[in-house]
């Protein structure tokens, strides 16, 4: 089986690129990042939970500095409004630096080290259509990138990156991935906010897939 390493946020994506990768790669490792968003307690124990499930081993890597650097609503005390879901605003108001490339260079150090074949992300259709670093083209040049910075030159997958949220849920009700383990809110809740521009997106798929009541989100 193909060796790899994931990238494990511990929502939606992340949890269903793994599941539904199973059968074909050998997931040996999952790397989850803190750098100082608000949902970091809830994403943490998310992805160690998901790790659980799927017997893969779990790290979590701090970028403490990355919140400096940071001004939208993943970090910040306040949200800011954003109406039109999925379009350029709304991605900037949720935009990290450079957040892909850094995670995926970071797991292209473990990889070289520890001879991972493959590393796997959760790009996907719709946020592809409004952040970069979701996308195929981001995907296959970072992979290039890795065949001069590395000596074991991992190549980067991405699963469902030409899969909409709605067919995401699908495959994970499909392939009985643990939906009720995820945590995909930008916030630190008892329950997922409904909000936010992760759980507007979520909810729309779970609503598509009529098992809309399966998160609990605010009323």
């Amino acid at each position: 089986m193909k060796k790899a390493v994931i990238l494990m946020s511990g929502g939606l994506d992340s949890v269903a690129a793994a599941g539904f990768l199973q059968k074909e790669y050998n997931i040996s490792l999952a790397l989850t990042f803190d750098y100082g968003q608000k949902a970091a307690a809830k994403e943490l124990k998310a992805a160690s939970d998901i790790c659980s499930y799927y017997n893969i081993e779990h790290k979590i890597i701090k970028l403490d500095w990355l919140k400096e650097i940071t001004k939208t609503s993943l970090v910040a005390d306040e949200e800011i409004p954003v109406s039109n879901l999925g379009t350029k605003d709304s991605a900037k108001a949720v935009w990290i630096p450079n957040r892909n490339g850094l995670f995926l260079n970071i797991a292209a150090a473990f990889a070289d080290s520890f001879e991972y074949d493959y590393i796997i992300f959760g790009a996907n259709k719709d946020e592809g259509n409004t952040f970069p670093d979701n996308t195929e083209e981001f995907r296959a040049e970072i992979t290039k990138a890795f065949e001069f910075s590395t000596l074991k030159k991992p190549k980067v997958t991405a699963p469902l990156i030409n899969y909409t949220k709605n067919d995401i849920v699908k495959i994970a009700i499909e392939n009985n991935i643990p939906l009720n383990l995820i945590w995909s809110c930008y916030g630190s809740g008892k329950y997922h906010c409904g909000e936010c521009e992760s759980c507007r997106h979520l909810k729309k798929a779970l609503i598509a897939n009529h098992i809309e009541d399966y998160i609990i989100f605010n009323k």
